[in-house]
């Protein structure tokens, strides 16, 4: 199920929009201002980004201006109230893929958001790399010279946190945040599943990476040496 990030402070329509969108299959986790929204995408991986422009915390393109800047080219769909043509372009110069007026039709939106979901955009299926290991997002594999295993969603957004952060300790929280998103819950031995399966699969494609249990702090991605 792709999964897409909104921020949308007003609550009333934040509910109506996440309704259609899981109406249509679309996973969605909410944020109700900038930083919310920032520590989350720092988080998860989304395949798309529903923004808002007035937040009670800052301005929605000021952040997406600093997403490009950053490199994240997370298909964004900018949805405002402020539908005048210098407004539209304003949004687009600041990297915004579609820009939609409020008020709006809801199966208008659904069929925004399926179009950017559809873009095969480099900047969505980015590998991600580290050691001897390379992640294929959109082809959900994990590859190690010539060998290659699929991995399961969660497994897949487990592994591209752990590689963007390479031998850093990332707690436990936030590696269940990647994998299941922010909105839904986890069962209590969802997270050992996903990682005794993921080590599995590392070493049957021969890579020299382990995830290591850090006690009482969380798990590291680290080279050589047996998983614990």
């Amino acid at each position: 199920m792709s999964r897409v990030l909104l921020v949308e402070d007003h609550e009333r329509l934040a509910e109506l929009i996440c309704k259609g969108l899981k109406a249509a299959g679309i996973a969605v986790d909410v944020m109700d201002g900038v930083d919310s929204a920032r520590a989350a995408l720092q988080q998860v991986s989304y395949q798309a980004l529903i923004l808002d422009r007035g937040l009670p915390d800052g301005e929605g393109l000021k952040l997406l201006a600093s997403l490009r800047n950053a490199g994240l080219g997370v298909p964004c769909l900018v949805l405002t109230a402020r539908d005048a043509l210098h407004d539209r372009v304003e949004g687009l110069e600041a990297g915004a893929d579609d820009y939609l007026p409020k008020p709006f039709a809801m199966d208008e939106l659904v069929a925004r958001v399926r179009a950017l979901l559809r873009r095969p955009a480099e900047v969505r299926s980015l590998a991600a790399c580290h050691g001897d290991l390379i992640l294929h997002p959109d082809a959900g594999v994990i590859c190690c010279g010539s060998e290659s295993v699929t991995l399961a969603p969660a497994e897949m957004q487990i592994m591209l946190l752990l590689i963007r952060k390479p031998g850093e300790i990332v707690r436990r929280n936030a590696l269940e945040s990647a994998g299941w998103g922010l909105s839904e819950a986890v069962t209590p031995n969802a997270m050992d599943v996903a990682l005794h399966r993921i080590r599995r699969k590392l070493a049957a494609i021969g890579s020299s990476q382990y995830i290591v249990n850090v006690r009482s702090m969380g798990y590291a991605l680290r080279e050589s040496g047996p998983a614990k």
